[in-house]
């Protein structure tokens, strides 16, 4: 029986499954420094304001949220206005199968269509899985907060990784919201992922 796979937007019915795979990481895990579960009320307003300027991607396999990826503001000085940050969680049952880099690539060129210049991601340390992947997808290791935090009995550090996505100018024109770009090329960019996906 063939598998049915879908890459989309991400919308506010999504939360409590989108929750569910998150809440996973943030109990178990260090992966997240979040520490305790937000209600899907909360969950629904973060993606609400997330979303009014950046992508919020969704993969489905077979109707079921399998995992997701999205950008955010990576600071909220105004000069960092064209710079990103970059996340991604997939469920455990479905790792291995392309899902988070086909995610990272499309939240990616959405981003560069939008007028972003820098996307970056933080990998709580010791995670070889979460670097080796980053360094797999183009990203340079810039260095490492060590210690930075405290959970589940043990201090972690980030490690913060760059990725360019355009040549840079000297005068940047206003990135624009994720919602404004063309249909068409929104459309081309998610039926790309979803055949990335195994």
């Amino acid at each position: 029986m063939a598998i049915s796979t879908r890459v989309r937007f991400a919308v506010k019915e999504d939360a409590a499954a989108i929750l569910r795979i998150y809440e996973t990481y943030i109990k178990n895990t260090t992966v997240t420094f979040e520490v305790e579960v937000p209600t899907v009320s909360a969950f629904e307003e973060r993606m609400e304001r997330i979303t009014a300027q950046f992508p919020w991607l969704v993969c489905e396999i077979d109707g079921k949220v399998a995992g997701y990826a999205y950008a955010s503001k990576h600071g909220e000085r105004a000069a960092y206005r064209w710079s990103a940050d970059l996340s991604v969680y997939i469920d455990e049952k479905y790792h291995r199968r392309g899902i988070a880099a086909a995610l990272y690539e499309a939240v990616q060129a959405l981003l560069r269509a939008q007028g972003y210049y820098t996307v970056y991601a933080g990998v709580s340390t010791p995670n070889p899985k979460s670097e080796a992947f980053h360094t797999a997808m183009g990203f340079r290791n810039l260095g490492e907060f060590k210690n930075v935090g405290h959970k589940l009995g043990q201090w972690c550090g980030v490690a913060w990784y760059e990725l360019p996505l355009a040549a840079y100018g000297d005068t940047p024109k206003e990135a624009v919201a994720v919602r404004e770009l063309s249909e068409v090329f929104c459309a081309k960019v998610l039926a790309e992922a979803e055949k990335k996906v195994r």
